[in-house]
């Protein structure tokens, strides 16, 4: 993917934020947020025997938390547990230098060399960190 896509898809995502916004209760919330700046998100998600049937967030956050979060709820929403820890997983992987399967990531591998600006693999894994927390609390 070159570079002009990835900030387009980036860009997308963050103007227009895929289940940015408020829905009803019996959701399981979670918060991502980093004491280095202003990126707090709220996690919800709807699990229904074992498979995330709704999600969708609300806070305020930079470019990168905001359009990783909309990425990731594209990618986790109608999908098992185990599906979406083994997503979880690849993702970090990709973040961290790691062996990982491109397949699984699809629009998340616009954060393929993010690597290399330390300072925002917070940021882009911020939202991951709060669905973890939300899969354990389940």
């Amino acid at each position: 993917m070159n570079t002009e896509l990835k900030r387009q898809i980036m860009l997308e995502n963050y103007s227009n934020p895929f289940h940015k916004e408020t829905k009803g209760q019996d959701y399981i919330k979670s918060n991502g947020n980093n004491i280095s700046c202003i990126d707090d998100i709220n996690l919800y998600l709807k699990i229904e025997n074992d498979i995330i049937v709704d999600a969708y967030f609300d806070g305020e956050a930079c470019a990168i938390s905001t359009s990783s979060t909309s990425i990731m709820l594209k990618n986790i929403i109608n999908k098992n547990i185990n599906n979406v820890k083994e997503y979880i997983t690849n993702f970090e992987n990709m973040i961290y230098e790691k062996e990982y399967n491109k397949d699984i990531l699809k629009e998340a591998l616009v954060y393929d060399e993010i690597y290399k600006q330390e300072n925002r693999k917070t940021c882009a894994t911020l939202p991951y960190e709060a669905l973890k927390k939300a899969i354990d609390n389940k």
